[in-house]
């Protein structure tokens, strides 16, 4: 079991008391003796001096006797022998007293010494056992502070936590913070007791009033006092008070914590303090200094932190991630309460002109401003947000499509008639286009409200833009947008598991009958064996980008087929292979299939790339590099579905094409129609005077086959000749 440090020092003083008094018995006994001992002395010194004083009177009277001279020369010799003896004793005595004497003053010194060392060590000691209970009291006082969330966040209740751990081993009165932060001065008091008001009222002006001095603020500066009741025990008078002395310990630079400065915090106590003491306090305040300065600093950046996590920095508004929070709880509340809610979409119409224009700064200030705006024309209860760049959202409470729209186009007015300065003092205007949606006419769940108020946004983009777009002009747009989704994901899916094979369609020349070449169709097996056309994904691949990944499987399978038709002697032939559109800007296709050449030694001029027209005429620039780089690499290239493009002859002119699909609209109506007929027949004409080999698409007939051949059309392809199918015939 641990001893009691104070007990110990009590039973240390003890004894030490105990042999300072048993010092002090023995000198006083020695003391005795030394007397004694002189009194002896004087008494043996009186003694010796009266008998030679005796022998010395006799030896001279025994001359007057009448005694015969030899028995006087007896008589006198032996006297003289007695006072020489005595004279002799008398020396070595004085020698014996002397030897004495000097021995007592040894060990009197030699006494003290040793009782003046026993103080020492006593007082050291005690001084060791003091240290050891100050220490143990300052470790079970730090023990106690230990940061956690909770503490920093309630840093308040924190300090009266430490204080009460503090106050069991130093009893004082009061206990001060004071933070100078924004030009307030924060002062936090703890009274360790029940004080009266004056006392308070003191202690409060006090303070301040130091607080003040020491930060050289002004002296009318605005004060933030809290104070907390710690203890409950009678607390002193307010004339002992104004004798209370403080130890306070600054904090020299808080700027990393982003406080304007930290003043300190404060011991006080009427009782009196050893040095030792003195500097376990010290200690003490310090750490707490840090604790509760970090502290402040932490919870002031929780603060922030958790302000912006809801809002948007720029503007003030609430963000994405609140409005996704709201949204939610309001389907929920406007679902148990029977109300209805409108949602506005806002998107500032060519705000990237007004950063191109006037610069990013000025840009910010607009959104700025716009933001204002909205702010005012929101009642209470609506919210009003930032999504992100130039785009806002509005949640209207229980506002059904007619009041949306009253309050948008209330919005779009005001937005249209503000004026914006830029720089050089040119004034500018922005318009809005806004989307408007209401639960739950138009949608009931949250991904259904999102989707309506975009195609809304997007449809007042469609109308020219400063206007008001709703779901019901769109809403056969909700479910293809969904499906899309649906389509990309499955599409995903399917790459990843290896469910995405080409099927071969047979593409015949015209004029022996025979299979030409094959073109690649891309097809999806579902998992229960179904098989679908890649074609009903057109929209999906071009709009996720999953282009590359389907090129790249496409193509590395129908390589491998192509091998194989090599390796069994087959007739010669073509293979033709759908790219994407996203290809013709250079992201490696062509060296990807250069390479899946090399390696099956597959003549590169056997495989025939082919782009839609429209993808084709959409970037120039890009296509002829791609054309040329195709070229050098050895490959042919298919411009598919021409005669679509307004302009396509224009294109003739500009790029140079191995083939030409004769876009299948046309073809299929050739023996109807007079127009296509004589379309079909001046593009194969068109094509022929420029040594361009024309493929007609679409071919569902015998007669339509015959009409081609009697055009010139070099080869067909179509479901009345062949039929897709999983391997090359």
């Amino acid at each position: 079991m641990k001893a009691n440090p104070l007990v110990t020092s009590e039973r240390q003083e003890a004894m030490r008391q105990r042999v300072l008094e048993s010092f002090a018995a023995l000198f006083e006994s020695q003391m005795r003796t030394r007397r004694f001992a002189s009194s002896i002395t004087e008494l043996t010194r009186d003694t010796q001096a009266e008998l030679l004083g005796s022998l010395r009177e006799s030896i001279t009277r025994i001359a007057d006797l009448k005694l015969d001279s030899r028995a006087q020369d007896g008589i006198v010799a032996g006297l003289q022998r007695a006072v020489a003896r005595c004279e002799r004793f008398d020396q070595t005595h004085s020698l014996l007293v002397e030897e004495r004497r000097r021995q007592w003053l040894s060990n009197s010194r030699d006494l003290q010494h040793v009782m003046l060392e026993f103080n020492r060590t006593s007082s050291e000691l005690a001084g060791t056992l003091i240290e050891k209970d100050l220490l143990e009291r300052q470790s079970q006082v730090l023990e106690t502070i230990v940061l956690s969330h909770e503490k920093v966040t309630q840093w308040k209740a924190f300090v009266q936590e430490v204080l009460r751990g503090f106050h069991e081993f130093f009893p004082f009165d009061v206990f001060f913070i004071a933070f100078a932060e924004e030009n307030i001065l924060s002062l936090y008091i703890y009274y360790m007791g029940d004080y009266p008001d004056e006392v308070k009222a003191s202690a409060r002006s006090s303070l301040a009033r130091d607080m003040i001095a020491q930060l050289a603020l002004p002296a009318d500066v605005p004060l933030d006092i809290e104070e907390f009741q710690v203890a409950h025990r009678k607390g002193r008078a307010l004339s002992d008070v104004e004798d209370i002395r403080m130890i306070t310990v600054p904090v020299p630079d808080l700027e990393a914590s982003n406080l304007a400065g930290l003043l300190g915090i404060a011991y006080a106590s009427l009782e009196g303090l050893t040095p030792q003491e003195s500097s376990v306090i010290h200690s003490i305040l310090a750490v707490m200094v840090m604790v509760v300065g970090s502290s402040k600093a932490l919870s002031r950046t929780l603060s922030e932190l958790e302000y912006y996590s809801t809002h948007d920095p720029l503007t003030g508004l609430h963000n994405r991630r609140y409005f996704n929070e709201i949204l939610g709880y309001e389907v929920g509340r406007s679902e148990r309460h029977n109300h209805q809610f409108s949602i506005l979409m806002l998107d500032l119409d060519d705000f990237k002109d007004v950063n191109d224009t006037y610069g990013h700064p000025c840009g910010d200030r607009v959104l700025q401003q716009v933001a204002d705006r909205m702010r005012a024309s929101m009642r209470n209860g609506d919210l009003a947000t930032r999504i992100g760049g130039d785009e806002f959202a509005i949640i209207l409470v229980e506002t059904g499509v007619e009041g949306a729209l009253v309050v948008a186009e209330k919005l779009r007015t005001e937005l249209r008639q503000m004026t914006f300065e830029g720089e050089e003092d040119k004034y500018f205007h922005v318009t809005t286009s806004i989307g408007v949606v209401t639960y739950p006419s138009d949608a009931r769940s949250i991904s259904d409200l999102m989707a309506g108020v975009d195609l809304g946004l997007y449809r007042a983009k469609e109308l020219g833009k400063d206007t008001i777009g709703t779901l019901e002009s769109v809403k056969d747009r909700v479910n293809a947008s969904r499906l899309t989704r649906d389509y990309a994901e499955k599409l995903r899916v399917s790459l990843r598991e290896g469910r995405v094979i080409p099927y071969y369609q047979s593409i015949f020349d015209c004029r022996t009958g025979e299979p030409f070449a094959y073109e690649t169709l891309a097809r999806i097996i579902e998992p229960d064996g179904r098989t679908l056309s890649a074609g009903t994904f057109i929209d999906t691949i071009e709009k996720y980008g999953l282009g590359r990944d389907l090129d790249r499987t496409i193509i590395a399978q129908a390589m491998h087929a192509a091998r194989a038709r090599l390796d069994a002697d087959k007739p010669p032939f073509r293979i033709f292979i759908n790219l994407s559109a996203q290809e013709i800007q250079g992201r490696g296709i062509l060296g990807y299939a250069e390479q899946l050449c090399t390696e099956l030694g597959i003549p590169p001029n056997v495989i025939v790339f082919e782009i839609l027209e429209r993808d084709a005429i959409g970037d120039m620039t890009h296509m002829r590099k791609f054309l040329s780089d195709l070229r050098k690499k050895g490959f042919l290239f298919a411009l598919d579905d021409f005669g679509s493009g307004y302009n396509s002859f224009h294109y003739l002119r500009e790029l140079t094409f191995d083939y030409v699909k004769i876009d299948g609209a046309f073809v299929k109506n050739i023996v109807r129609s007079k127009v296509d007929r004589t379309l079909v027949h001046n593009l194969t004409r068109l094509c022929q005077e420029l040594g361009i080999l024309t493929i007609a698409e679409f071919v569902e007939s015998e007669d339509i086959l015959q009409a081609l051949r009697g055009m010139g059309v070099d080869y067909a392809q179509g479901f009345h000749l062949g039929m897709p199918a999983p391997q090359m015939p």
